[in-house]
């Protein structure tokens, strides 16, 4: 399989190097270097994918663990990612595989079809890009996503949602459901943490709700002292509420020490609590918690009536009692989502895959 394949969204400088187009870093490259996400190179005077066709794994997922809850629960979701990542995350819990720099360890190959095959065969709803960030891979994603809705399987994109408005147009076209990382509501967080900044994330959110059919989930991780407080907790909820609707569900998750941050202690329980009461308390109606035993903070809620519909106890589904086109059985209120009818759901098993070269 070609390694280095062909990249979109770049062009050339008047001084003869090459700018990446996909992110807002637009990174500027002379020949052989390689942009802040590892991944993408300039060679050969062009713009290269030099993970294209390479995993660091694949696995069968619940779909909850994405998270998504309002996307076909119950259902398993094939999971890979490449290495590398656009952001530069002090506190990233999967930093064994976004900062990799050894591509010897990329030693599952497949291609795309190769994916939806076995996605296919493995009786998986859907496939996710994750672990890493699909931004930086964008190509192998979309020639992916592109195999699978052949063969009737869904596409995830979990992601931080930093990306430019040409490649993001691109990218969501070919996407079913996206969770983005919402990391803070502060532009000191993105630029001191992430090495980013908030703008294009928001944006990316308001252009997913507002311009597509791409179903939406936010996850912000709660890192105590960081991005935790009440106020900023108050203004995220507000500008979701406002900007994107009360129906986007929002997921609080904890954070452990990890990577740069070992020194500040994992998120307590009572602080996820918090957080959902006030995205509640400022009109959202699917608020989770997550990384937790929480039992309440894992269940969907009728938003009129206020019985439990999906009962979870981490990612297992204890109660299902919505009808197979979403509404609540008592009420007849819709709940956000999609659905279908409910049986054997995967739980909460975990399944690692191995791929032949394809």
């Amino acid at each position: 399989m070609n390694v280095n394949y062909p990249a979109r969204w770049w062009h050339k400088l008047d001084d003869g190097r090459i700018q990446c187009d996909l992110c807002p870093r637009d990174c500027k490259l002379h020949e052989g270097q390689r942009g802040l996400c590892f991944v993408r190179m300039a060679e050969g005077g062009r713009m290269v994918l030099t993970t294209y066709g390479r995993s660091s794994g694949f696995c069968i997922d619940p779909i909850e663990k994405k998270p998504l809850n309002h996307f076909y629960p119950g259902s398993s979701i094939f999971s890979f990612g490449t290495a590398g990542c656009n952001l530069a995350c002090k506190f990233c819990q999967n930093w064994d595989i976004s900062k990799a720099r050894d591509m010897d360890r990329l030693m599952d190959e497949a291609s795309p079809e190769a994916i939806a095959v076995a996605a296919e065969k493995h009786g998986c709803k859907s496939v996710a890009f994750t672990y890493n960030d699909p931004v930086i891979f964008a190509e192998y994603a979309m020639d992916t996503a592109d195999a699978c809705h052949a063969r009737g399987i869904k596409t995830v994109a979990v992601t931080a949602g930093y990306m430019h408005d040409q490649a993001r147009r691109e990218f969501y076209a070919k996407m079913d459901a996206a969770n983005v990382d919402l990391k803070s509501f502060t532009e000191d967080f993105y630029h001191k943490l992430t090495g980013a900044h908030l703008q294009p994330v928001l944006d990316t959110l308001i252009y997913l709700r507002r311009e597509t059919d791409v179903w939406l989930e936010i996850t912000t991780l709660l890192i105590p002292g960081h991005n935790d407080s009440v106020e900023e907790l108050t203004a995220l909820s507000r500008w979701v509420f406002k900007e994107l609707g009360a129906d986007v569900p929002l997921h609080f998750s904890a954070f452990h020490p990890d990577y740069k941050m070992m020194d500040v202690p994992a998120t307590p329980s009572a602080t996820l609590s918090r957080a959902r009461r006030i995205a509640m308390g400022e009109g959202l109606r699917y608020v989770y918690t997550g990384n937790v035993h929480d039992p309440e903070g894992d269940t969907t809620y009728c938003p009129s009536c206020r019985k439990p519909l999906i009962e979870r106890d981490w990612y297992q589904i204890n109660a299902y009692r919505l009808t197979d086109d979403g509404h609540c059985p008592d009420c007849g209120a819709a709940i956000a989502g999609r659905f279908e009818k409910f049986a054997n759901p995967f739980g909460a098993r975990r399944i690692p895959v191995t791929l032949h070269a394809a």
